[in-house]
């Protein structure tokens, strides 16, 4: 298309392929959490199991120490009993035990330990249902999520201008709807818990540390601040890196999808090594860049387990010298050493949830840049439907270039097609004449001037009222996995299997489609691999007949057929315009010989128009076209048939 030659003077764009850096861009992470309040209550279920199974391991250490105390105390009730009388007397005195005391902790040792093993399985029970349902219910929420973001972004993509996908890599868009997707949904489905619980833990935990010995929490506390300096200085590095990740993903990715979409022109032109070293490039750059991250995150987890050690020494330190002294039993120490563990866990998960943090926030700009393209086709807010046209097209003084262009495609074109006229349109290359029929449906907008259906303004209606009325079968044959049937019905989904059939026949498709093993229901392949050139042009043709539209736009639809094949083509087309407003580019002036406008462009310029017999008397460009070029297409004797029905050599 002549959409690509100016590419280079609009400047291409890269939705989603900026290197911003300055940490987590958390403005887009909100964005993508705010899809979680459509399933608020699957999150809330999930949230609250958060909760109980956070609380449930917030008492396991309280729980062990009851433990150890009970056994510790049990030991020593037992030792002081079998001493004398004298020396129990003042044992217990020493303690602050009476008799009665100490004979109840012998005695009812191993009952207090029972309950406390029922106590300690209860809440492991209890922990480990909430933490299913903590699981299994923020799955389902992210996969929501994940579901929602990806037809959100499809559905975008589907509705972007053509100008958007002439600057805008197909494996760029692959990439944001599968990878960068499933990075937003890792971290909302598992990076918010673990933060969440990770904060619960901590906040909880030094609220019972404090209570439970004040002293030897202050002894931790200074550990705290030092891990969070260095968490924070780690986001703030980590985002661009896995930006510079996803780029280069995209990059390979893009390489992967032309190779295998062109790999005849690959395998024709023998460049597989070539391309081999392409590839090979790309994912050096993507392979070196993984490295890096792997460095920075291999850098900041062994300072995580020497900031716990650290903590863990002072634990020891300060702990030992208290139950040296006796204000610290070994029940309380143990429980310490166990919250001190909760403490650690968080700061330790901070590196799992910087590093799904910064994927998403890096992932969630590149979704969001895409759904927040701007359009520059769409309907106006007071847009009408586009009521049954007759076909009447007026081209009112035309001018259209590309955005960033000073140089107009086509400048002040005018014409005016009747209901049931065919105009055709010849030209070189990079004349016009696909930019007249992209204009036409409203693929790009005129810069200037107006193009008016049956007097409505193309702008004044509806985008998919216009294009549902408008038959197009382009030069790039393009078909989608699935039989033949589903193709020629694409536009008309419902259509009966005699109305496809009908539009098949009309397009000469019937017999060759016929002719498979499995006829209408043959699969295609992808892109109509199973399928010659002739045949998907032949399919394509059928398909923008069976909508049965008021206008018809043909871009060179036989240029893939060969003569004996066109004319027949030729023919049923001929008759299958008549009533219709068509336009008709082609390279072979047979098939055009019966328009009732030949409008001759060059240079986004009509330099001449009429019918065949008056272009040759007074265009000398016509005339040079049907004498040096196509005179030899015009001659085209009508194919011979056999008395077997076969056309004959």
């Amino acid at each position: 298309m002549q959409a690509h030659a100016m590419m280079g003077a609009r400047g291409p764009r890269h939705p989603g392929g900026s290197n911003r850096g300055g940490g987590v861009n958390f403005a887009g992470l909100r964005r993508a959490g705010m899809y979680l309040f459509r399933y608020r209550k699957i999150a809330a279920i999930a949230y609250i199991s958060l909760f109980v199974s956070t609380g449930a391991m917030l008492m396991v250490p309280q729980l062990v120490q009851s433990t150890i105390d009970i056994v510790t105390n049990g030991v020593l009730a037992n030792t002081i009993l079998k001493l004398p009388a004298p020396v129990q007397a003042a044992a217990q005195q020493k303690l602050g035990l009476s008799a009665a005391q100490m004979q109840s902790n012998s005695v009812n040792a191993e009952t207090w330990l029972i309950t406390a093993a029922m106590g300690l399985m209860g809440f492991a029970i209890m922990r480990g249902i909430f933490a299913f349902s903590q699981a299994y219910n923020a799955e389902r929420t992210s996969q929501s999520v994940a579901f929602d973001m990806r037809n959100e972004l499809f559905a975008k993509i589907q509705r972007l201008s053509f100008s958007y996908h002439d600057q805008t890599q197909t494996g760029q868009l692959m990439i944001r709807a599968t990878d960068d997707v499933e990075k937003v949904r890792l971290f909302v489905g598992q990076g918010l818990m673990m933060a969440l619980q990770a904060f619960i833990l901590l906040i909880g935990t030094l609220i019972v540390l404090l209570f439970t010995n004040f002293q030897l929490t202050l002894a931790v506390l200074p550990t705290l601040p030092v891990a969070l300096v260095l968490f924070m200085g780690f986001s703030a590095v980590a985002q661009p890196l896995f930006m510079q990740v996803q780029i280069r993903l995209s990059k390979l990715n893009t390489i992967l999808q032309e190779n295998l979409a062109g790999i005849k022109v690959v395998k024709a032109f023998v460049r597989e090594v070539n391309e081999q070293k392409r590839f090979n490039a790309a994912a050096q750059d993507l392979m070196q860049q993984h490295l890096l991250v792997a460095r920075v995150f291999s850098f900041l987890f062994p300072f995580i387990f020497l900031i716990m050690n650290l903590g863990q020494a002072a634990v020891l330190y300060f702990g030992g010298r208290q139950i040296l002294e006796g204000t610290l039993t070994i029940g309380e120490w143990q429980k310490f050493s166990l919250y001190l563990i909760y403490v650690f866990f968080p700061l330790g998960q901070l590196g799992m949830i910087i590093s799904q943090m910064a994927q998403a926030g890096a992932s969630a700009t590149r979704i969001f840049e895409v759904i927040d393209a701007k359009n520059d086709v769409i309907d106006k807010p007071n847009a009408i439907a586009l009521p049954p046209i007759q076909g009447q097209v007026v081209f009112d003084n035309v001018t259209f270039r590309y955005f960033g262009s000073d140089d107009p495609v086509l400048s002040k074109v005018s014409l005016d097609a009747k209901p049931g006229e065919t105009i055709a349109l010849l030209g070189a290359t990079g004349s016009g004449k696909t930019t007249i029929i992209n204009l036409l449906p409203r693929f790009y907008d005129a810069s200037e001037g107006h193009i008016l259906i049956d007097g409505h303004d193309v702008r004044d209606v509806k985008i998919d009222s216009l294009r549902s009325q408008i038959g197009i079968v382009l030069q790039d044959t393009t078909l989608f996995s699935g039989t033949i049937r589903d193709n020629i019905a694409f536009g008309r989904p419902e259509a009966t299997m005699d109305q496809v059939i009908a539009a098949a026949k009309a397009a000469v498709a019937h017999d060759f489609i016929m002719s498979f093993p499995n006829g209408y229901d043959t699969q295609v392949g992808e892109r109509g691999t199973t399928l010659s050139g002739g045949q998907k042009q032949r399919v394509a043709i059928a398909r923008a007949l069976l909508l049965s539209p008021r206008i018809l736009i043909l871009d060179d639809s036989t240029s893939s057929v060969d003569l004996a094949t066109e004319y027949k083509i030729q023919k049923a087309l001929d008759e299958l315009m008549k009533g219709r407003t068509s336009f008709v580019i082609a390279q072979r002036i047979s098939t055009v010989l019966n328009a009732d406008q030949i409008l001759v462009l060059d240079k986004g310029q009509i330099v001449a128009r009429g019918t065949h017999e008056e272009l040759l008397e007074e265009s000398e460009i016509y005339a040079e076209i049907y004498n040096s070029q196509l005179v030899g297409d015009a001659e085209i004797v009508e194919p011979t048939i056999t008395g077997n029905g076969q056309e004959a050599k």
